[in-house]
């Protein structure tokens, strides 16, 4: 089993705690489909083959999306600990199979900003419950937007009657296409439920409630208790898509990397968040969506935030388990 060790200029404890930050990024119901290799010039990003959700996201836009938080976490723990991060984003035969490669560019003085963003790291929950309703003020909607502008992406507030509705109707066609879908609700039966023991999925008290006919917008049934009379999903959150400014895998990475620093940003400010990704990762619906948005930007995936009560975290993966042998490949 590989062990860390001392990279960048840093002690190995230390990389390991960089190393610690970047697996508490969010992933499609916690797979957790990255890997990391450790040299002393470089910490190598890598995808795990193994666990791709094929039928969920057959052209692995949201591995890479996912692979993209990871890697603002790294970044973000880096930064803290004095190292300007040098990020080459598919590197290609520099790194065989890596989808970014870190070295170390320099000393970096971190900012209250930055050491807010890493403590929000441990904080941040996937928050599936109902929220509150409670209106988000211009100041935190802004903070939004522009966390997702300094990772050279866009924050696509859902504002008027129209779009949310237009919005909600793609969820819904989504949704129903992966409910008839035999091989998606097997990945989602393989990472949700009762797994005692498993250090990946998304457990029942991770689950929030379940889904009920009056809800406003259509929500995955992940298994959680019933809802308590009058404990209603809220009737108006904000609604955003997070959208990168061009398609294919760099754009995935890109928009991960956005998406992370949104969410660590909504943590900074106590809001939740959770997902309804459902029309991004139906093809036919993610095309119908990005020509409402005008064509230009590519929709990655679409978050509800609100305030809600707080959320046990979800298991994770031993660092110790994401390492890869200098000679190893992620496996097939």
């Amino acid at each position: 089993m590989a062990e860390v060790t001392a990279a960048l200029g840093l002690e190995p404890d230390q990389i390991e705690g960089a190393l610690t930050a970047a697996s508490l990024a969010p992933s499609v119901h916690n797979t957790q489909p990255w890997r990391f290799r450790v040299r002393p010039d470089r910490i190598e990003l890598h995808p795990d083959p193994a666990r791709r959700l094929a039928a969920t996201d057959p052209e692995d836009r949201e591995l890479r999306l996912s692979c993209g938080a990871a890697l603002f976490n790294l970044r973000l723990a880096l930064q803290c600990h004095g190292v300007r991060p040098l990020v080459t984003m598919l590197p290609g035969a520099d790194a065989p199979g890596a989808l970014a490669v870190v070295r170390r560019g320099g000393t970096f003085k971190a900012e209250n900003e930055h050491r807010a963003l890493l403590a929000a790291v441990p904080h941040r929950r996937t928050n599936r419950r109902p929220f509150l309703d409670a209106a988000i003020d211009p100041r935190q909607r802004h903070a939004l937007v522009r966390a997702a502008e300094l990772e050279r992406s866009w924050l696509h507030v859902v504002a008027t009657p129209e779009d949310r509705a237009q919005l909600k109707r793609f969820v819904q066609r989504a949704h129903e296409i992966q409910l008839a879908d035999e091989r998606v609700q097997a990945e989602f039966a393989a990472f949700t439920g009762h797994r005692p023991g498993a250090t990946d999925g998304v457990p029942p008290a991770s689950a929030g409630v379940r889904p009920e006919m009056q809800d406003e917008w259509v929500f995955r049934d992940f298994h959680g208790p019933q809802r308590q009379a009058g404990k209603d999903y809220e009737s108006d959150p904000l609604v955003v898509v997070l959208c990168s400014f061009y398609d294919g895998p760099l754009g995935d990475l890109q928009a991960g990397q956005a998406m992370q620093r949104v969410l660590l940003t909504a943590t900074t400010h106590g809001l939740s968040a959770s997902f309804m990704s459902q029309p991004v990762e139906v093809r036919r619906v993610r095309e119908e969506l990005r020509r409402a948005l005008g064509g230009v930007l590519v929709p990655q995936t679409v978050l509800r935030l609100g305030f809600s009560t707080p959320v046990p975290p979800t298991p994770r993966r031993a660092v110790a388990d994401l390492l890869l042998n200098s000679d190893e490949h992620a496996p097939c």
